[in-house]
């Protein structure tokens, strides 16, 4: 089968579950600050970055060594029954541990008389990260439609749990005091809804996969999981110090920016920033839904260094595309975003960008992975972890949010280029630089173009942003028009 219409085919099925449902779940953003001021809703920014946090140290790096070690060995059952148990313990030594230490936990990230949202959180993550693996395998086993529902309903469930708890239920107190709901809602638990229908959420999502869970023979192999283990813990690095670069700044804002200066509040707005350019990163995660154990299917194949730069390629034109759709259109989203928020949009294009080159960083990544030299890919990412955390305790207390988005931009695109460098030396791939280098300069150019919009009134603006638009996807089926017809009509083979 052609590589590229597989890849094509999976990354559009996982996209219902990521682009769809994360689109889904984004609106939630609206909900929530409409509903909170912008300090309550930097509380949930905050809390939301310790538990990306912790959940990627929770799987330590066990998805791609269950791929890794999978698709190498002749029995994937026994690599899935021993990825299985592993997270199983580790997630209930966590859970534990969780509910022994919740209040000096509470008082230590300043949340002295909340500490049951370290408990709620405690549970979202253990069931999460146990979860994970059995994902995982739906992902090696070409299973993206079921993988798909699950998330989907995932997200559903969790819509539908804030709904009722911060609509529904607010509304049938204030017309009935009596109605039965009084039994499961408080007015006085808040923002605290938010944390609740993820952890109900969660659960659902764990009942709907009990029959993959259980669905092995039960099998532990020692020296199986030390071999992982060892594959996976450069992984386990780099995902740590990806998410630290990427959430760092949400959880030093509040430590780094005076009380007077209300640190909650900055955090509130940025959080709401960060949410609006989310659809980049809900491309990315398509994208590598399907793309990692695509390239390691693709391992032994004569064609795949061809292959994968003009994966390359397409990724940095769609991702730009997304780019200037959201900047082209930013005004749009004002119309659902509370006038206090609204200062925050100064920073989405660089939030997005950043997210860009992390993409782009990720799809480069494949040289270490299918060299076996992850350690590198642990080295480039404390590097970017180092140079986030400098930034931010520089430019925070000088730029407050704003220093957060810089200092974002600039590590993911020393790990770009770092990777990329690297990557030529020990795994060369040959990426069309010029071909790619000309759609960011063209990109780049319509934006700069828009700005001169901004200030113009809406029928002047949105119809001049359009044409740009169309000029960059004019550009792009000049360039490509030959190469689209060759990849979607030659019959590629292993």
């Amino acid at each position: 089968m052609n590589p590229f219409k597989k890849l094509a085919g999976d990354t559009a099925i996982y996209g219902v579950s990521s682009i769809v449902g994360r689109f889904m779940n984004w609106w939630l953003m609206p909900l929530y600050v409409n509903l909170f001021a912008p300090e309550d809703y930097g509380i949930v920014t905050n809390l939301y970055a310790y538990v990306a946090f912790f959940m990627v140290f929770l799987t330590y790096g066990m998805e791609t060594g269950f791929f890794r070690f999978a698709s190498k060995n002749s029995d994937s059952e026994k690599v899935y029954s021993t990825s299985l148990i592993s997270l199983f313990f580790s997630s209930l030594l966590f859970l534990i541990l969780i509910i022994l230490f919740k209040n000096p936990l509470a008082s230590l990230i300043k949340y002295p008389e909340h500490p049951e949202y370290i408990l709620w959180f405690g549970f979202i993550l253990a069931i999460d990260a146990f979860t994970a693996i059995p994902f995982a395998r739906l992902r090696l086993n070409n299973r993206p439609v079921k993988f798909a529902v699950v998330r989907l309903i995932n997200i559903g469930f969790n819509i539908a749990f804030n709904l009722f708890f911060l609509l529904l239920c607010p509304k049938l107190i204030e017309n009935n005091p009596d109605s039965i709901v009084r039994f499961v809602y408080s007015s006085e638990i808040g923002v605290g809804y938010v944390f609740i229908s993820n952890l109900l959420s969660s659960v659902v999502t764990l009942l709907l996969l009990l029959p993959e869970i259980f669905k092995f023979s039960l099998y532990f192999n020692k020296a199986l999981l030390q071999k992982m283990l060892n594959y996976s813990f450069p992984i386990l690095i780099v995902g740590m110090t990806g998410i630290l670069i990427q959430q760092i700044d949400k959880i030093l804002i509040p430590f780094l920016i005076p009380e007077e200066q209300l640190p909650m509040k900055q955090l509130g707005i940025y959080g709401a920033a960060v949410k609006i350019a989310v659809l980049m990163n809900m491309f990315i995660q398509a994208f590598r839904y399907a793309f990692e154990p695509f390239f390691f299917s693709q391992a032994e194949s004569k064609n795949d260094k061809n292959i994968y730069a003009e994966i390359m390629k397409y990724f940095v034109i769609f991702g730009l595309l997304i780019f200037l759709g959201m900047m082209l259109y930013l005004d749009v989203i004002k119309l659902i975003i509370p006038i206090e928020y609204e200062e925050g949009f100064s920073v989405v294009p660089f939030v997005m960008l950043a997210n860009l080159f992390f993409g782009i960083y990720f799809t480069l990544s494949l040289w270490y992975k299918l060299t076996d030299m992850t350690r590198y890919g642990a080295y480039i990412s404390i590097l970017g972890a180092v140079i986030t955390i400098i930034l931010n305790f520089i430019l925070i207390p000088l730029f407050g949010y704003k220093g957060s988005a810089a200092a974002l931009l600039f590590a993911f695109f020393v790990m770009m280029v770092i990777s990329y460098f690297l990557g030529q030396k020990y795994y060369p791939v040959p990426y069309n630089l010029k071909r790619i280098a000309t759609y960011f300069l063209v990109a780049a150019a319509i934006y700069v173009l828009s700005l001169i919009t901004r200030l113009q009134p809406v029928v002047i603006k949105f119809p001049v942003n359009t044409l740009f638009l169309f000029v960059f996807i004019f550009t792009i089926y000049k360039l490509e028009k030959s190469q689209l017809k060759r990849l979607f009509n030659r019959n590629m083979t292993k």
